[in-house]
């Protein structure tokens, strides 16, 4: 019998699981121990796994789950690293990191924090078409429409968000972007200035905002250190695609002894157009002299044929990363590239194509057909339709654009900030008979707008009564053929309202249904097709029963909208043999 020895070494604890799978680079980036590291992984090399494998890993490690903070661009992205975190570890723990869009995140801090920075708690958040919207408004209030052809409310809007996101002055970014406004100048502040306090007088913040708010509290004394107190560790994916702002928060947390891991592809920067800037990776060890570089070549995802091609094209260009992707699959399939006399031949060329290799054994569903924008796929889509494929779609309309849901979006809205008069606008313009004038009378009657349409930027709605419930109390004056309506819209506002016996807020899949129930007696007066859109609203209250709280519900759908009712209903079966269509940046890193 054999008897270990009181002083002999403990045997060396085996190697985890997922640790044993990684190649070299992945597991030099999964174990990294320093301040900061820079992970450059080229297109297939695992990047998503290595991240999650080292979510993992700091988790085996012992910081609190709580005090890592993942960053990611999709809610997707996030729910998908940390799920597979959670196979490689402690499932229940990798639930309590702090993973999220840029945006959820900054949200989440400030209604934690954003009051020590002096914002108004109630704030709701605008999505980019209300955002569009109210640069319309106050436009309408600064621009003599009989004058010289000024901008439109979507350039304006565009130009707003360019400037905010890449921090260059106005003049700079009309020149370079917008050349064709640099006339316009003298004019656009003012419609800026008057656009933002309109936000700060109605507690809107848009998606800019929020971002603009998280940097601000970064800097804010006491405020900074009490965020970035929170996490030890920062992991942001898809570097590339950040823009100032997004580096600036991250690199404020890590000036403060948080640990940040960075990871993303530099030839994969495709984001510029919403202000992105690959010199967030490029320039990482010049904020970070301490940082540690790996590079992930071993590509998992083509062939070799194809990765000979993608090192050529990456060759040419003298700002990159040095990388060049190594192949696991050889393969012999060359890439092929066909040029079409029009789009109606190209459209045919690709139906073509899909088609023979569904004979050569490859399914619809393992095929996909990318482009650049949502509208390029219509002749082919066509086509598809003539030869009877089926296919879904990503990219193009989002689910939360479509009109019926932005009616019940701003239903929620008028509940959780009676001060919306983007909201409210909306709402009262589903009510027969009510136009423009009728609004516009009806918002100052209930005080929504106010006489000073650009009150200072720190005044605030505080001091007047409530809209809702002047609303609810006694409806203004209306056209003839909207008082039932308008009455049975007050009804449902005011089920919504109610408590219950606990003295609780009613569950927001209660407060969905029974606005949707109100919406759908409007819709066959005021859309096409229904029956579809009512089903819709019924999914929307089906997704409404994971939620404790409207706001987080709110939040979360304007935030994150899915792309479908696919999206809500979860992932298509696996048998569906469907063709894939998507524009490219929806296919990013999914």
């Amino acid at each position: 019998m054999f008897v270990d020895s009181p002083d002999a070494s403990p045997a060396p604890s085996p190697t985890p699981r997922y640790l044993a799978r990684l190649n070299a680079a992945q597991l030099d980036a999964v174990t990294h121990v320093g301040p900061a590291l820079l992970v450059v992984a080229g297109a297939g090399t695992g990047k998503t796994g290595t991240l999650a494998a080292r979510v993992a890993h700091l988790l085996e490690q012992g910081p609190e789950p709580q005090r890592i903070l993942l960053l990611t661009f999709t809610r997707k992205a996030a729910q998908e690293m940390l799920a597979r975190a959670g196979t490689m570890t402690d499932d229940a723990a990798t639930a309590q990191v702090w993973g999220g869009t840029f945006h959820s995140v900054a949200h989440r801090l400030l209604r934690i924090e954003g009051h020590a920075i002096g914002l108004h708690e109630g704030f709701t958040v605008l999505d980019p078409s209300d955002a569009v919207e109210l640069f319309g408004i106050v436009r309408a209030e600064h621009v003599d429409t009989a004058g010289p052809r000024f901008p439109r409310k979507e350039t304006i809007a565009a130009i707003y968000d360019r400037v905010v996101g890449t921090q260059r002055p106005l003049d700079q970014v009309l020149k370079v972007d917008f050349p064709w406004c640099i006339e316009h100048l003298e004019a656009i502040p003012a419609i800026f200035t008057a656009y933002t306090q309109r936000k700060r007088a109605r507690h809107l913040l848009d998606f800019a905002d929020l971002l603009l708010f998280w940097r601000a509290m970064m800097a804010t004394p006491g405020v900074g250190d009490a965020v970035a107190g929170r996490f030890d560790h920062v992991l942001v994916d898809e570097f590339q695609d950040t823009d100032p702002v997004q580096a600036d928060i991250v690199h404020a947390i890590a000036d403060r002894g948080a640990k940040l891991t960075v990871g993303g592809d530099d030839a994969q920067a495709i984001y510029g157009f919403r202000a992105a800037t690959v010199e967030n990776m490029w320039r990482f060890a010049e904020r970070r002299p301490d940082a540690v570089r790996v590079t992930l070549e071993q590509n998992y995802r083509s062939s070799g044929p194809i990765l000979d091609l993608a090192n050529d094209v990456l060759g040419a260009s003298s700002a990159h990363f040095e990388k060049e992707l190594r192949p696991v699959r050889n393969g012999t399939r060359m890439p092929r590239l066909v040029a079409g006399r029009d789009e109606m031949s190209q459209a045919r060329a690709v139906a073509d194509r899909i088609l023979e290799l569904r004979e050569e054994g490859f399914a619809l569903v393992d095929q996909a057909v990318l482009f650049r924008t949502g509208h390029h796929s219509a002749l082919l889509e066509l086509e598809l339709g003539r030869r009877d494929v089926p296919y879904v779609k990503f990219g193009g309309l989002k689910f939360l654009e479509a009109a019926h849901v932005k009616d019940l979006v701003s239903l929620l809205r008028i509940l959780d900030n009676p001060f919306d008069e983007l909201a409210w606008s909306r709402t009262l313009r589903t009510l027969p008979g009510v136009g423009p004038a009728t609004v516009a009378t009806t918002l100052r009657r209930l005080g929504v707008v106010r006489d000073d349409p650009t009150p200072d930027a720190g005044a605030g709605l505080e001091d007047a009564a409530d809209p809702l419930r002047a609303f609810l109390a006694s409806l203004p004056p209306l056209p003839s053929a909207a008082r039932d309506d308008a009455a049975a819209l007050a009804d449902a506002l005011r089920d919504c309202t109610a408590r219950t016996g606990e003295g609780d807020e009613l569950a927001p899949a209660v407060q969905v249904e029974r606005l949707a129930e109100w919406l759908t007696t409007t819709l066959d007066r005021r859309y096409d097709r229904s029956e579809m859109r009512a089903g819709d609203l019924h999914q929307l209250t089906q997704t409404a029963e994971g939620y404790s709280s409207r706001s987080r519900f709110l939040t979360e759908l304007v935030l994150e909208p899915p792309a479908s009712t696919g999206d809500l209903a979860g992932p298509p079966h696996l048998d569906d043999d469907d063709l894939t269509l998507s524009t490219i940046h929806s296919a990013k890193g999914g």
